[in-house]
């Protein structure tokens, strides 16, 4: 019972993380049109965002595992700087300070990921798929239902109000995080052997399927990042949507997510993790490719639900496949080694797509996603991660071993 608690608790801060990453994209339009940005600009600013998360993945991830009775702290911290990016954003003159709330914003979610992924893995080491997938689910509910509320919010005020509004909330589920989460980490080891962590590092650099893996990892990421950047903007600007329509289809791209992440990480505790992605990875660029042939209506809303049971559930699983080889001491360097990795080969990509669409249009640049998409399957089926047959760590799961 305590573990499923602790799930629940963490499951519930990724809700809120993503509700505040996700908001972003309703109102880029805004910003572009209030600030006058070009569209090279609008890719600088998740290229900022994507540097800020980078820079701050190791040192995240080191003190996920050196510091582990302080594990608290670091969540309710990445709350709290969720709420202060959006303060920032509302009184952003320029383009500038519009790029340190985004800053702010990759640094919050950079805090949290480590700690969370660390803790729920050896936590459920068992079932380690499942936990990630359900952890995930609270980041769907987040991209789901909080594009659709700000969405209907901007209807009725402008995006710099409803920024401001978001400080108070934030402030407050940073607090109560704290107070819930404490008394669970408040029993761990403060502190970290160096061999043991150097061991740690040494087992997951002499494995060449870890690097299949995040290589795979990070051609998905190119592209969901190419698509983050520029389906917002496709949809208000080609399909004429207004913000509550943009922030419903939005929504539609993360919803399926809540619904398929947990059968996603069952079949994968169960049988493989290469047996879940490889056919998402081939879906999923079949549906890039379908995204542009539509016009405005049911059949655009289809495409991207069908997109959404394969956009954000996939990481977890991708995830769970380098933790199920990774040493118990080292699992949120582990999560944040793969972070970065991803980070470094997807930080061009809002770039190469924003040249993408400045010189063929927006078409394109669903087509240049769909290509990457096909090239991460390909990857995998060149990987081979045998069925767990049992744990790395100490920690339980929901059942039996299998």
């Amino acid at each position: 019972m305590e573990k499923r608690y602790l799930l629940g608790t963490l499951t519930l801060g990724h809700t809120v993380i993503h509700w505040y990453q996700q908001m972003f994209p309703v109102i880029l339009p805004l910003i572009r049109a209030d600030l006058g940005l070009t569209y090279v600009q609008v890719s600088g600013l998740m290229t900022a965002k994507q540097a800020a998360s980078g820079l701050l993945t190791l040192p995240s991830g080191f003190a996920a595992d050196a510091f582990n009775k302080h594990k608290a702290v670091i969540l309710g911290s990445a709350l709290a700087m969720g709420g202060l990016a959006y303060f920032l954003a509302s009184i952003a003159p320029t383009y500038f300070w519009v790029l340190v709330f985004l800053v702010m914003l990759g640094a919050a979610s950079a805090l949290w990921h480590p700690s969370s992924v660390s803790t729920l893995s050896l936590q459920f080491s068992n079932r380690r798929g499942t936990a990630l997938a359900l952890h995930g689910v609270g980041a769907s509910i987040g991209d789901s239902v909080g594009p659709i509320c700000v969405g209907a919010l901007l209807v009725l005020v402008g995006w710099r109000d409803l920024a401001q509004w978001h400080l108070i909330p934030a402030l407050v589920l940073a607090l109560l995080m704290w107070k819930t989460v404490h008394k669970n980490y408040a029993t761990g080891t403060s502190t970290l052997s160096r061999r043991s962590y150097f061991a740690g590092i040494k087992g997951i650099l002499v494995r060449p399927t870890i690097f299949m893996v995040m290589l795979a990892s990070s051609f998905v990421g190119m592209a969901r990042l190419s698509v983050t950047t520029f389906l917002p903007l496709y949809l208000a600007e080609e399909m004429g949507y207004s913000s509550f329509w943009l922030g419903f289809h939005w929504a539609l791209l993360y919803a399926m997510g809540m619904f398929s992440q947990p059968l996603m990480g069952i079949l994968s505790d169960k049988f493989s993790r290469k047996t879940v992605l490889l056919p998402s990875f081939a879906t999923l660029g079949l549906l890039y490719l379908a995204l542009p042939m539509p016009g405005p209506g049911i059949s655009l809303a289809l495409i991207i639900s069908a997109m959404g049971l394969f956009f954000y559930g996939t990481g977890n699983i991708a995830t769970a496949a380098v933790l199920d080889v990774a040493a118990d001491q080292v699992q949120g360097t582990t999560q944040s080694f793969m972070s970065l990795f991803q980070q470094v080969v997807t930080l061009p990509a809002p770039l190469i797509a924003g040249w993408i669409v400045t010189q063929f249009g927006y078409t394109v640049v669903f087509y240049y996603a769909s290509g990457l998409l096909f090239s991460a399957a390909a990857v995998w089926l060149l990987i081979h991660i045998p069925n767990r047959t049992g744990a790395l760590g100490t920690g339980g799961g929901f059942g039996r071993t299998r």
